[in-house]
């Protein structure tokens, strides 16, 4: 049962039920845990690949590398308008089957059929095996039988995903309560882009816990911040309006992103030129009524709501009618791929235009400033000089994530014939 306000007597943490102790951040220093996350985690969850804006056209397919899945997925567009999903792998040799120059980089485009580097092998967008080069040299080869493999896509509110478990259950029952609240918001309606991606030397779950919290900010991000309001978020801290968790995955409701703010002094001289800054445009399109599953403490002050759906997508709905993305995509146990993507209505204007450039620019330097900590972060870890750490009621995300994590594994294990779980020690 969600709870919309701060309880009476407690804490968040206390009212969810999922501990208060220090806990235990093995999880994200073990090589072994790793590779057990992805098979139990990420062979296994839903995982947000795109949109459909980026197959707008019959024919049209991006690729995906799935580095934690051990695996690369095409996406198209078939000749039946269809959104299907396959397994990049040409089924004679195994050679990936859709790149460019570098078989490690994604990439996008139009055709008609995929046709294989190798030894020119070509497969239909329904996936069907349709010209073997020098059929006859092949022992009585039955094209039927040598298909793309497929992957399970599903489509929710425009996002795409895929799902590698062939058992999996459907995405909008996987989305849950929390998705459902926000599957009306006019994503469809904010497709201008803007997108930027860092190596991170950390576990993908350290990130994530740095943006689900908001207990960092007044610290971290206080020289954004003109001095006196610095001084000001310093003295007061932070607090958020709502949390709530349903099944993996949780969400942080935040006050901000007032437009414009009740003094112009608060923010930089830019800013006020521009009317815009971290939380966007100041004045952003009209899209009517929000869902309800947005601003969930109905709270007058409230600026943005974050949405972690388990295992690494976020998407940050704010205020002034615009939203974002966060991946977070393993490539081992202590390092991702972070992307970041910031959807805005197209601008009509210059103007307009300059005012989503600067809150662009206004969260690259946020992002950074988060990214900075990761590395120092994973490598104390690493030491084990410390294996447990309070976390407060602001981070019960955090606690969530890791709890979460931990038990998809140990489902994952208990299912194995004849395997001896390996547990990760955990206090929470």
């Amino acid at each position: 049962m969600p709870h919309f306000s701060k309880p009476s007597e407690g804490s968040w943490t206390e009212h969810f039920g999922i501990g208060t102790e220090p806990v235990s951040y093995e999880d994200s220093i073990s090589p072994e845990h790793y590779e057990l996350e992805r098979d139990a985690i990420f062979r296994r969850a839903w995982l947000n690949v795109g949109r459909v804006e980026q197959l707008p056209r019959k024919g049209s397919y991006v690729t995906k590398e799935l580095d934690a899945a051990r695996t690369s997925v095409i996406l198209v567009r078939d000749m039946d308008g269809e959104v299907r999903a396959y397994h990049n792998i040409c089924r004679h040799r195994g050679n990936k089957l859709v790149w460019n120059d570098y078989p490690r980089e994604e990439t996008s485009g139009v055709c008609r059929q995929f046709t294989c580097k190798y030894h020119g092998w070509r497969y239909g967008l329904d996936g069907e095996l349709t010209f073997v080069q020098q059929e006859p040299e092949f022992f009585d080869v039955d094209k039927s039988q040598f298909g793309l493999v497929p992957v399970n896509v599903d489509i929710w509110a425009g996002f795409i995903f895929v799902n590698l478990d062939r058992e999996a259950q459907p995405l909008k029952e996987y989305m849950g309560r929390l998705g459902a609240g926000i599957e009306d918001y006019p994503f469809d309606l904010m497709t201008q882009k803007h997108t930027y991606r860092a190596e991170v030397g950390s576990n993908w779950k350290l990130f994530i816990d740095a943006f689900m919290e908001f207990y960092h900010a007044p610290v971290l991000h206080s020289k954004q911040a003109v001095e006196d309001e610095s001084r000001k978020l310093q003295a007061v801290g932070f607090e958020a309006l709502a949390y709530d968790i349903d099944g993996p995955h949780s969400m942080v409701s935040s006050w901000g992103g007032m437009a414009p703010p009740k003094d112009l002094n608060m923010v930089k001289p830019i800013e006020r030129v521009l009317r815009s800054g971290l939380f966007g445009p100041w004045e952003g399109p009209d899209i009517g009524e929000l869902p309800g599953g947005l601003n969930p403490a109905r709270h007058k002050a409230w600026g943005e709501d974050s949405f972690l759906f388990f295992p690494n997508f976020m998407i940050l709905i704010w205020k002034p009618n615009w939203y974002l993305t966060y991946h977070y995509w393993p490539t081992s146990y202590n390092t991702h791929v972070f992307e970041c993507s910031l959807y805005f209505a197209p601008p009509k204007t210059a103007f307009e235009r300059l005012q989503q450039e600067l809150g662009v620019v206004s969260f690259k330097e946020y992002s950074l400033q988060d990214c900075n900590t990761l590395e120092a972060t994973q490598t104390m870890l690493e030491s084990r000089a410390v294996t447990e750490f309070p976390l407060c009621d602001q981070e019960i995300a955090l606690r969530h994530l890791h709890k979460t994590a931990r038990e998809w594994v140990a489902d994952y294990q208990d299912r194995q014939p004849g395997s001896t779980p390996v547990r990760v020690s955990a206090a929470s």
